[in-house]
């Protein structure tokens, strides 16, 4: 279904303008403890709270960034952003796990290329894969705990977790892990992508009642107003991490989805993509056909609960960074549910 550009609020120049602010007058100090701008709009612990809406991110928007737990907890303060979808590598290196197995930056592939490992690379990647797997079946949750009081005592709420631990090939001990290291972090909710088996939802469900924490699909362009049926008939506990800008580059109306799915949504990400007639790129915010206001405002008016998460997919300007450009999506956010 075809979705025009007027259904976004803003455009891109009132983008720019009104993310001005993010990058000269929200400025406390010139530089953070990271070396990077601090985007504090007030004084004290970030509040990302507008409008009755949480606005979040997830910690793959400063995939270009160092990421240690730390860090990651400054950009959230420096972008304004006060609750969080933390992915497993920030959680768990600050737990202790061994270092995962990374593809050489020297001889990484090409965007959209698929990496050819040599025979010694998968070697290395098994010996890495299976160190983390010993040590995920006896790490404690202490530290996940530990990481929680941190991020909590900024102002800081960890909603979902989002380690690579629920695949078809983990083990339920591996799954159950992931789970009790999501409760331990104070997440309603795990997320991961679609699977592909369609037994996988069950399993994950079923580990997921015992604890009683949510297991959220994302998906990509895949995305159809029923992909995620049958799981949502399996068991109370699936949910949906639906994605509002891949599914208008389907084609596919994201208010619909919303207004229908919204009892089932444990999170949603937000990002601007154009829809498929106009060539599916992502855009910076109000430049694309992704109804972000008008999702924001659905979300305001119907007194939604589930956070709207930032996901920075965007080409990031020259001069610019991903703590910048997360700031300013943080503040289209704001200006949309205030307007």
């Amino acid at each position: 279904m075809k979705e025009s550009k007027k259904s976004n609020t803003f455009s891109r120049r009132q983008f720019i303008g009104l993310t001005t602010a993010a990058t000269a007058g929200l400025v406390i100090g010139s530089q953070s403890a990271f070396g990077v701008p601090a985007y504090i709009k007030n004084l004290g612990k970030p509040n990302s709270v507008f409008g009755g809406v949480q606005i979040g991110a997830i910690t793959y928007s400063w995939r270009s960034m160092p990421s240690s737990a730390e860090q990651v907890l400054q950009y959230c303060v420096d972008c304004n952003v006060s609750a969080i979808e933390l992915m497993g590598n920030v959680a768990e290196g600050f737990a202790g796990a061994p270092a995962p197995w990374q593809f050489p930056a020297s001889a990484r592939p090409a965007p959209g290329q698929r990496p050819v490992l040599t025979d010694e690379q998968k070697s290395e990647q098994a010996e890495k894969a299976k160190a983390l797997t010993e040590w995920r079946s006896k790490a404690a949750m202490d530290k996940f705990e530990q990481l929680k009081k941190m991020y909590k005592d900024a102002g800081v709420s960890i909603y979902a977790f989002k380690p690579n631990a629920f695949g078809i090939n983990n083990s339920d001990v591996e799954v159950d892990y992931g789970i009790r290291a999501a409760k331990a972090l104070g997440a309603s909710h795990v997320t991961l992508e679609m699977p592909t088996d369609a037994s996988q939802t069950k399993r994950l469900s079923d580990i997921g009642a015992k604890y009683k924490i949510m297991v959220a699909y994302h998906g990509h362009e895949q995305q159809t107003p029923t992909m995620w049926d049958a799981a949502l008939a399996e068991s109370k506990y699936n949910a949906l991490n639906c994605d509002f800008g891949h599914y208008t580059a389907a084609g596919f109306n994201a208010v619909e989805l919303l207004q229908a799915k919204h009892d089932r949504i444990a999170s949603a990400h937000i990002k601007d993509r154009q829809n498929k007639e106009h060539g599916g790129a992502n855009l910076l915010w109000g430049t694309g056909d992704t109804p972000i206001a008008q999702i924001l405002q659905t979300m305001k008016k119907n007194k939604y609960k589930f956070p709207a998460t930032v996901e920075l997919e965007y080409a990031i300007p020259e001069g610019s960074d991903a703590v910048k450009e997360t700031a300013k999506c943080v503040e289209y956010a704001r200006k949309a549910l205030e307007s």
